[in-house]
């Protein structure tokens, strides 16, 4: 089982603006940008709060996560996450519909990755904020803290399903967080 070790905080353009210049300084390296769509399923089986199923959807490809939320007290989240691609989304959504499974949220995100040694670190655009999340065990993300030396950085337990349930919009049975087009 995959344990996914992560901190997420969120930014201020002009911290996003220091982030994106201080990343390089510190040696690391851009790797992707990317545009993303997320659809969650709600269904009987899944336990809300503590576990979701999600499809990504980025370009032409596609992966399908189920990720649980593991106790913890710190910023720092522990968390189960399996993940696998799917060549073709619209058939595993009308299989997760047969098998009692139906969207309940989309929200947008674009995604810039950099890496650092074995971290990775992204920053995210999404309709809600700005953010950024630093993937790597405990002790690197603090040296990363550290090296990054940015003042004021707020740590954000929500996750994104949960900001984006607060601050998106109710269509039918679903919400959605989408960019203005």
């Amino acid at each position: 089982m995959p344990i996914e070790i992560e901190k997420k905080y969120r930014l201020t353009k002009l911290q996003r603006e220091t982030v994106m210049r201080r990343l390089p300084e510190i040696g690391a390296k851009l790797r992707k940008q990317e545009f993303e769509e997320n659809t969650l399923f709600s269904g009987e089986v899944l336990e809300h709060g503590h576990s979701i199923l999600r499809l990504r959807r980025v370009g032409k490809t596609a992966v399908l996560t189920y990720k649980e939320r593991l106790p913890t007290s710190s910023g720092i989240k522990h968390q189960r996450e399996d993940e696998t691609r799917v060549s073709n989304p619209e058939a595993l959504e009308l299989i997760l519909d047969a098998l009692g499974f139906s969207p309940a949220l989309v929200y947008e995100k674009r995604r810039t990755t950099w890496t650092l040694g074995k971290a990775e670190i992204v920053i995210d655009d999404l309709p809600f904020g700005l953010f950024m999340e630093v993937e790597a065990s405990e002790k690197e993300i603090r040296e990363i803290e550290t090296k990054l030396a940015i003042k004021g950085l707020k740590t954000e337990h929500a996750t994104y399903p949960q900001l984006a349930m607060r601050h998106g919009k109710r269509i039918g049975n679903m919400v959605e967080s989408r960019f203005r087009k």
